[in-house]
C-alpha cells in the first residue's frame, strides 16, 4: 500500500513537472516583446513575393484602395491614418463604414484591410500591408446576425462600386461572393463604370472547402483581375482556392497574419487574404506608374507573373505567382485589350443572347432576361458572402500560433522530463 502511494505521489509529481515545465516554455513564447517582432516575422509574403524589394521604389502613396467588406474598424493602431473615407451601403453600420457589419463576418473587413494598407506599430512591429503608404477607403456591405439584408445585396454591391469611383479609388478589393456564375444587369453598369474611370477591380476566387468549386461572381465579370490562392510552397491551396478559367494570378492564401477590430493578431486562410495581397500590388503599380491605364496596371501583373502549372495560363494558378518587385520595375508593353472593352463585348454579346427573337429586333425596348439567381429581397436569409465562410476560414489567436514555433521544444522537452522520471519511478 505504501509502495503504491509513493508510486501514485511520484505519478503525480512527474505530471505536475511536466505541466510546469510545459507552461514555462508557453509563457516565454507568448512574452510581450516577442509579439512584434514575431508577427511580422510571420509575414513571409513580403520577403516571398518580392513586396520588400518593390518598397525600394514605392510604398504606394497616392493611390487609394476601396475595401467593400464588412467595413474597417477604427480601434487597431495598424490602420491608424489608412482610412481616409467610407459609407456604409447596407443599412446596418455606421454612415463612415466604420462599425463592422454582421456577426460571424465582422472581423473581415478588417483583416482585409491590414494586409493591404496596415501601418505596422513601429519599426519591425505589428502587421504592416503590401502597401503600407496606400490609402483606404472603408465601405461596409452586408446582412444582420441572422443573415437577413435590409437593402438587397445586388444593391448594395451596385452602390459600393459607384461610390468607390466617385470618391477616388484607383483599385477596389472585393473579397466577397455571389455565390453563382451569372450577376444582375445592375453590376454591368456599375463595373462597366468603374473600369471606364480607370478602376481595377481585385476579386477573390473563392474556397474550395466552403464548397465553392468553381469560381462565383464577381470573380467571373469580365475585365476583373481574379485571385487565386496558393500554400506557402506556392503550391495550390486546394481546400482555400477554387478553379476557373477567369483567374489571372495566384497569391498567398495560407497562413496568413492579420489583425482584428480589437486590435489583435490572427492567422487566417482563403483566398479573401490572396486578393488583398495583389489589390495592394496593383496600388504598388499604380503609385510607380501613374500614367498607366488599369488594363496596363492588370498587365503589368499578369505579365511578370512567375509560370506555375503544367500550362499558362491554367484554371487553378492563372498566369502564375506574383512578383511584386517585377510588376513594379520590369520593362512591359502596354495591354493589347481593356476591362471596359471585355464587359462591354460581353454585355453586348451575352445580354443580347438572353433576349427573344422579338427583343433582338428591337433593341430599344428588350429587357434583359434575370439572373438564374435572383437578387436578395428585403428581409430574406442568405449565404454568407465574405470570402472565406465561416466554415473555411480558421481563425487561431496569435498566442496560440506563436506557440507552433516553440512546438518542438515543448515535446522534446515533456518527452525527456518523462523518460527522466520514469528512470525515478524503477528505483
Amino acid at each position: 500500500m505504501q509502495g503504491s502511494r509513493a508510486g501514485a505521489r511520484k505519478r503525480g509529481f512527474v505530471a505536475r513537472a511536466i505541466a510546469g515545465a510545459v507552461a514555462v516554455l508557453l509563457l516565454g513564447s507568448i512574452a510581450a516583446p516577442a509579439h512584434a517582432d514575431t508577427v511580422r516575422d510571420m509575414q513571409y509574403w513580403l520577403s516571398d513575393y518580392g513586396f520588400s524589394t518593390a518598397w525600394n521604389t514605392t510604398k504606394g502613396a497616392g493611390v487609394t484602395v476601396a475595401v467593400i467588406d464588412t467595413g474597417i474598424a477604427s480601434g487597431p493602431a495598424e490602420l491608424n491614418g489608412a482610412v481616409v473615407g467610407g459609407i456604409d451601403v447596407s443599412g446596418l453600420g455606421s454612415p463612415d463604414g466604420r462599425t463592422p457589419v454582421g456577426a460571424e463576418g465582422s472581423n473581415h473587413g478588417t483583416l482585409v484591410a491590414s494586409l493591404i494598407a496596415g501601418r505596422g506599430r513601429g519599426a519591425g512591429a505589428g502587421v504592416i500591408g503590401v502597401a503600407p503608404e496606400a490609402s483606404l477607403l472603408s465601405i461596409s456591405v452586408g446582412f444582420g446576425a441572422d443573415g437577413s439584408s435590409v437593402i438587397p445585396w445586388d444593391d448594395q454591391i451596385a452602390k459600393a462600386i459607384r461610390w468607390a469611383v466617385d470618391n477616388g479609388a484607383g483599385v477596389i478589393n472585393m473579397s466577397l461572393t455571389r455565390n453563382s456564375l451569372d450577376w444582375p444587369e445592375s453590376w454591368d453598369s456599375a463595373f462597366l463604370y468603374a473600369f471606364e474611370h480607370n478602376v481595377v477591380i481585385v476579386a477573390a476566387a473563392g474556397n474550395r472547402g466552403s464548397g465553392t468549386v468553381e469560381v462565383g461572381a464577381p470573380a467571373t465579370i469580365p475585365g476583373v483581375l481574379t485571385v487565386a490562392g496558393v500554400d506557402r510552397s506556392g503550391s495550390a491551396s486546394f481546400d482555400a482556392s477554387s478553379q476557373g478559367i477567369t483567374i489571372a494570378v495566384a497569391a498567398p492564401s495560407e497562413q496568413l497574419v492579420g489583425v482584428t477590430p480589437d486590435g489583435g493578431y490572427v492567422m487566417w486562410q482563403g483566398t479573401s487574404g490572396a486578393a488583398p495581397l495583389v489589390s495592394g500590388l496593383a496600388a504598388l503599380v499604380k503609385s510607380a506608374h501613374p500614367e498607366l491605364s488599369a488594363a496596363d496596371v492588370m498587365e503589368r501583373i499578369t505579365a511578370t507573373a512567375k509560370p506555375a502549372g503544367s500550362s499558362t495560363p491554367s484554371p487553378i494558378y492563372g498566369y502564375g505567382l506574383i512578383d511584386a518587385a517585377k510588376a513594379v520595375t520590369a520593362d512591359v508593353g502596354p495591354a493589347t485589350t481593356s476591362p471596359a472593352k471585355q464587359l462591354s463585348d460581353w454585355i453586348t454579346l451575352y445580354r443580347r443572347a438572353e433576349q427573344t427573337p422579338d427583343q433582338q429586333e428591337n433593341p430599344s425596348t428588350a429587357a434583359p432576361a434575370p439572373p438564374t439567381i435572383p437578387p436578395a429581397e428585403t428581409g430574406v436569409v442568405q449565404a454568407n458572402p465574405f470570402l472565406p465562410t465561416p466554415e473555411s476560414l480558421m481563425y487561431v489567436s496569435l498566442p496560440l500560433a506563436l506557440l507552433l514555433g516553440t512546438g518542438s521544444l515543448v515535446l522534446l522537452g515533456a518527452i525527456g522530463a518523462t523518460r527522466h522520471f520514469k528512470r525515478v519511478l524503477r528505483r
